[in-house]
């Protein structure tokens, strides 16, 4: 155990966050995304919501505030502009624990796979709800002078 660390974050998926670098993204995704088939390297935190995992990944890991889209979900197939619920929770998680908050710009099913596809890694949770997949693109971190 390590003070100031939520317990979320497995050794793994600690290495995995100090290993990326700005821009490389990270996906959070739910239950039933294809992770396993799209992952260069996949965490599994089974038992645990999308929305927890995305508060304790954005609690050590800063968004990116370069590019227009730091934050995006996979949009409902037919209705993309209506916002899952689940989304509607994570957006809330980004809004009170990112260094820049963002708002979730949602992507196309198939352009969301692609952009997972060539994630940095995939954490899949146990999130249940539908469309329970978020895409975070790390940014910098500030030098203190």
């Amino acid at each position: 155990m390590l003070r100031g660390i939520d317990p979320v974050l497995s050794p793994e998926l600690l290495r995995i966050l100090r290993a990326m670098g700005h821009g490389d993204d990270i996906v959070i995704a739910d239950a039933n995304f294809p992770a396993e088939s799209c992952a260069a390297e996949l965490v599994r935190l089974d038992g645990l919501s999308a929305p927890q995992v995305t508060r304790a990944i954005l609690s050590v890991m800063p968004l990116d505030d370069f590019v227009d889209d730091p934050v995006c979900s996979m949009a409902i197939v037919g209705d993309a502009n209506t916002l899952p619920p689940v989304v509607a929770l994570m957006q809330s998680v980004i809004d009170e624990v990112a260094d820049k908050p963002a708002a979730i710009k949602p992507l196309e099913r198939f352009a969301f796979y692609e952009r997972a596809r060539a994630a940095f890694a995939i954490v899949q949770t146990g999130e249940t709800r539908h469309y329970g997949n978020l895409l975070l693109k790390k940014g910098v971190i500030a030098s203190p002078e």
